[in-house]
């Protein structure tokens, strides 16, 4: 299917029904390790559950009018946790603990062997959202450096094998997906801006591993945190992102509306279509179409419409489903404004 120009997408996720999961628990953070009481549904029968509400996360997709979709995640705790412990050399029931720079605690998986990826983790879904859109269907992975960044490291001499390790399980999976028809995939690395000199080392390489061999397009998407999560005032740069020029990923996903990013650091992703981040996530009102409409024309003074991509900051996960909603159909909205002028 050929698409529109400025044609929309979404970054990953997409609200999961209050009936599916607990959002008090969904709320309290972002689980690196599984977190089986945030689903509502009982065991026996969650897979169906699952299945029902991507179901109505596709429908809702379409029916804003996202020209490229996903399955909206559904079936995931965090971005990041479902492969992460699907992995053989990751003690799934022994958690590590790592604290960042103000001490705070965090479980992460804790990695006790050699990681290796033993088999398919979300292959079916990819081959769910294929039988029931025509529309290009995107699919995302957590990257090898965030996999690392997230990981209590007790097995490898340094974090930089650990990862290289993680980019071939990531490799493996992804060559799966795009043969049950992925027409994009993603990998998420919002952590490439948590230690920019340990990503100046071997962040390119562990994603060109990770995206090696590949033919459909490849996204690499960087934000600073969910809105939900990161209350704070966000930074209005990256520390890590004319790097990415040198990976193999055609498209870099950023997030610009809530943060107001400097849109200037463009200038050095010359050739990389842009997935640029439209919709602020942390301001509960629905941006009307203009208002999404001006902040594409912001990217189109650095970016030629052949290579922006509209879409949401980062996933929508957290928001009510109503709003998410409102907002996809006004990025949509806005699209057809300015490419109307075009």
């Amino acid at each position: 299917m050929a698409l529109p120009l400025l044609a929309t997408t979404v970054v990953g996720s997409y609200p999961q029904p209050d009936w599916l999961v607990d959002r008090s628990l969904l709320a309290k953070g972002v689980p690196r390790v599984r977190q089986r009481d945030i689903w509502r549904v009982a065991e026996p029968f969650l897979e169906q559950a699952q299945d029902d509400a991507t179901l109505l996360a596709i429908g809702e997709l379409e029916r804003a009018g996202i020209d490229v979709i996903t399955d909206g995640e559904i079936r995931r705790e965090s971005y990041s946790n479902r492969f992460a412990t699907a992995l053989a050399g990751v003690d799934v029931d022994n958690p590590g603990v790592i604290r960042d720079r103000n001490g705070n605690e965090t479980r992460v998986p804790r990695v006790v062997g050699r990681i290796v990826r033993t088999r398919p983790v979300e292959v079916r879904d990819m081959e769910f959202l294929r039988r029931h859109t025509h529309r290009p269907a995107k699919i995302t992975l957590p990257g090898p450096f965030t996999l690392a960044q997230q990981a209590r490291n007790e097995a490898y001499p340094d974090v930089e094998a650990l990862a290289m390790d993680f980019a071939a399980a990531v490799n493996a999976e992804a060559r799966d997906l795009e043969r049950a028809g992925a027409d994009v995939i993603q990998l998420d690395e919002p952590w490439l801006r948590n230690d920019p000199d340990a990503a100046g080392r071997f962040a390119v390489r562990a994603i060109n591993r990770a995206l090696e061999g590949l033919t459909v397009p490849t996204a690499i998407h960087l934000c600073f945190g969910y809105a939900a999560v990161v209350r704070h005032q966000k930074p209005t740069g990256y520390s890590f992102l004319p790097q990415l020029a040198a990976t193999t990923a055609s498209q870099i996903s950023i997030e610009a509306a809530q943060p107001k990013l400097d849109l200037g650091v463009l200038a050095d992703l010359a050739g990389k279509t842009i997935i640029l981040g439209v919709l602020d996530l942390a301001d509960p009102a629905v941006e009307t179409p203009e208002q999404v409409a001006a902040r594409i024309r912001a990217g189109l003074q650095r970016v030629p419409p052949t290579h922006l991509l509209p879409a949401p900051d980062c996933g929508m996960k957290y928001l009510p489903r109503p709003v998410a909603f409102a907002k996809l159909t006004a990025l949509t909205a806005g699209a057809r404004l300015v490419r109307a002028e075009l």
